[in-house]
């Protein structure tokens, strides 16, 4: 009956950040929709890629959807801030530990997402490449590329926040360090699972270059609950 509780609680205060998030997200989609152009362009020449559509309204969705993406990208600390705001309600955390909770949250997101940037999707495209020959090139559709690299940019900065919300569920009681230690094996097969749905595509590379640094987010999260004693 508690865990009902406290769910109801957390929808109903996440309820009432909804609808301003959901007016923010559309404005700011409308507004950075005209950035799109460079943001794809600056894609490209990260990537090295050219690309290609197959239907008359193709790009103009893919840049509508990139704009939707950055949007989500900037707003990002204000979308943690009321998901936190919710969490904390029914547990009763202090203002001043949701502060820290949504400052951490954060810096995890962007450094995930920079990650992933700057690392991984970058090995992850060459790899997945370099099965080109001179008889089989690649055409790449730009529908497929923003959603490729927008998923996977989204994924790492969620993933990385892995950590904090072991911290949290410590803190608040639901699942102590002991247990996280003992079930370390079902981890692995958890997250194996979330490797393979989060990637946009379901090569064993990709689940890797995912699954490595999620794992190694799970023993960090162990050795933060212990420093803090919790």
């Amino acid at each position: 009956m508690e865990v009902n509780s406290n769910l109801l609680v957390f929808l109903s205060e996440l309820r009432k950040s909804v609808r301003l998030l959901g007016a923010a997200v559309i404005l700011g989609t409308a507004a950075l929709y005209v950035l799109s152009a460079t943001v794809l362009t600056g894609l490209q020449n990260h990537l090295d890629q050219s690309l290609a559509f197959f239907a008359v309204s193709e790009p103009f969705l893919a840049h509508v959807k990139l704009s939707f993406f950055v949007t989500l990208f900037v707003l990002m600390p204000g979308i943690l801030y009321c998901l936190w705001m919710a969490l904390g309600k029914p547990f009763k955390l202090e203002k001043s530990t949701l502060a820290w909770f949504v400052f951490f949250t954060t810096i995890l997101f962007y450094l995930g997402a920079g990650f992933c940037y700057f690392i991984t999707l970058p090995y992850g495209v060459k790899f997945l490449l370099g099965f080109q020959s001179t008889q089989l090139k690649p055409v790449i559709s730009i529908s497929k590329f923003v959603n490729f690299v927008t998923i996977f940019i989204l994924a790492f900065g969620a993933i990385f926040q892995l950590p904090i919300f072991m911290v949290f569920a410590a803190r608040v009681g639901v699942c102590s360090r002991q247990s996280f230690e003992k079930h370390r094996r079902y981890a692995v097969l958890i997250i194996s699972i979330m490797a393979a749905l989060l990637t946009p595509t379901p090569d064993i590379v990709n689940m890797l270059l995912m699954g490595g640094p999620l794992y190694l987010l799970y023993e960090i999260g162990i050795l933060v609950i212990r420093s803090l004693k919790i």
